[in-house]
């Protein structure tokens, strides 16, 4: 059974970004800090995601292109363009609710 079949329909937690231009993800694309891509444990590499800032209600539609995060309470590690569309650039990290698209 594929990971995210028997994982959670929405997940809500912790969410940061990350801007390593040019360095390998762990799907073998390198990092593009102006995609709409996102780091995940389970989901599969391709998955999209709709993640939801529960500060602001802002969402957009992120594809699950490497892993992470590694740090507890954090269900999601996004790139710098989709932090910005979600708007906690500034802060670092914020509260979201993430659910897979399609």
């Amino acid at each position: 059974m594929p990971v995210e079949e028997s994982y959670a329909a929405k997940q809500c937690g912790g969410a940061s970004w990350y801007n390593l231009p040019g360095n390998k993800t762990a799907s073998g694309e390198r990092m593009n800090p102006k995609a709409m891509t996102a780091a995940h444990r389970k989901y599969r590499f391709g998955t999209k995601v709709r993640v939801t800032n529960r500060r602001n209600g802002r969402s957009v539609v992120v594809r699950i292109n490497d892993r992470g995060p590694f740090i507890r309470g954090r269900v999601i590690d996004l790139s710098k363009a989709a932090a910005g569309r979600l708007g906690y650039l500034s802060r670092g990290h914020t509260s979201v609710c993430i659910q897979k698209v399609g």
